[in-house]
């Protein structure tokens, strides 16, 4: 079976975009920071994210994510997940949403599920032996390890502290997750850290 791994960025304070995150802002002031790894790192960043690309089957993300990345200032007709050109294998991709929109920008690979147990199920399907990825945004990661459906927590923590904007673990009370460290690979850009999640019972 594939397994569910939540994969972010995340800044050392713990956000995953910055203040005033929205349409035509979609990782906030300062954000972009976060993904400097993926767009001006090392060849040690690079290989993770290769590595990360072929070996996703299906993605996972939210409504609000998916609002940004198909919307006028989201990804080009020529570049998609995983900063890959889209003229490769591009995966599912399942959002998370109780209200489907009637169209989409960037077409059909967007399957859109009522809850992050059906979205697992379906991407499960789809993936294969490969793995389910899930790429945010922060809401739907952190519920994906409160709730027990993820297997992996990937973050890619970037040397910034943004202050504010879009958490990744919500300031609230929340359900303790246990994990265990399985990799990590140290750039300029960023701390790449693999965590297995351990179940209990």
């Amino acid at each position: 079976m594939s397994s569910v791994v939540v994969d972010i960025s995340v800044s050392l304070d713990g956000y995953v975009t910055g203040p005033n995150a929205g349409l035509t802002n979609g990782l906030g002031d300062g954000g972009l920071a976060l993904h400097d790894w993926v767009f001006h790192g090392t060849d040690a960043d690079r290989a993770i994210l290769d590595a990360s690309f072929a070996q996703t089957g299906a993605v996972i993300q939210g409504r609000n994510l998916f609002d940004i990345i198909d919307g006028p200032e989201g990804w080009s007709d020529d570049m998609g997940y995983g900063a890959k050109p889209t003229g490769e294998v591009n995966a599912p991709i399942f959002v998370v949403t109780h209200s489907a929109p009637e169209k989409t920008r960037l077409g059909d690979r967007f399957h859109f599920v009522d809850s992050p147990a059906e979205a697992v199920a379906q991407a499960r399907a789809a993936a294969g032996d490969q793995d389910v990825v899930v790429m945010g945004g922060g809401d739907i990661c952190h519920q994906m390890l409160a709730t027990g459906l993820a297997d992996v927590l990937r973050l890619h923590v970037t040397p910034v502290v943004l202050g504010n904007g879009t958490r990744l673990f919500p300031a609230e009370p929340s359900a303790a997750v246990t994990l265990t460290l399985t990799d990590a690979v140290s750039t300029p850009s960023a701390q790449h850290l693999t965590y297995a999640v351990v179940r209990h019972g």
